[in-house]
């Protein structure tokens, strides 16, 4: 099989920097996941999967131990440095074999229409160019290939809406490694040409306090062929 990996582009944004934010995520995910129920999210996001995956801002890797048996390798792209050595070590527990990656969204180095399906989970809120990131995925994916997602988005509540976008505009992004909670990304995985199916509002986590991030959709967006 020929190598995935081509040499850094020459529009790649350059390297991610949060470590304090990575610091304080990489510590305290395990116990967020049980108390938000992100974990069953994951699960359901991922059923079904096969063949292989590019993920696309891993983080610390807690996907990783949800992928199925059919997926023969999963390429997880992680900027951030401290959040990349913590995806290294979950790599190496994961059932399926997962090759973790130091790239930012918006510039891959992996070859096009190398993969059957991609994941994006909780990272389109962060990338700092949403279009570019998003034509990368379509570049890099199979005709028909699906993208599953699970995103932080506006609320529709048009009041919520306004505490999320006062929240990115002030000290939210800064504390949570660039987050902003107001994007539309079902909006933009439309204007990248994927086709959506199905999307689901989901609320994280589902009783207790809103937060600016609560607000989440979930669904596939198909590459069309």
């Amino acid at each position: 099989m020929p190598p995935l990996h081509r040499s850094r582009s020459p529009r790649d944004p350059g390297p991610v920097h949060h470590p304090l934010f990575a610091r304080f995520y990489a510590r305290t995910a395990p116990a967020l996941e049980v108390r938000s129920g992100m974990a069953a999210h994951r699960r359901e996001l991922l059923a079904g999967l096969a063949g292989r995956v590019i993920e696309i801002g891993a983080g610390p890797g807690l996907n990783f131990s949800y992928y199925p048996d059919a997926v023969s390798e999963v390429v997880a792209v992680e900027p951030e440095q401290r959040l990349r050595r913590a995806a290294v070590e979950a790599a190496v527990r994961a059932g399926v074999p997962v090759d973790v990656v130091p790239a930012a969204a918006e510039a891959l180095p992996v070859k096009s229409e190398a993969f059957d399906a991609a994941v994006v989970c909780l990272v389109l809120c962060s990338v700092r160019d949403v279009p570019r990131a998003l034509g990368e995925l379509r570049r890099v994916l199979r005709p028909g290939a699906e993208v599953r997602f699970f995103e932080h988005g506006r609320a529709e509540e048009r009041t919520f809406a306004a505490v999320q976008r006062v929240a990115d505009r002030t000290l939210w992004p800064r504390l949570f490694g660039g987050c902003r909670t107001s994007r539309d990304p079902l909006r933009a995985l439309a204007a990248a040409g994927f086709a959506v199916r199905s999307p689901r509002r989901v609320r994280v986590p589902a009783t207790g306090l809103r937060l600016p991030s609560s607000s989440c959709v979930t669904g596939v967006a198909v590459r069309p062929d």
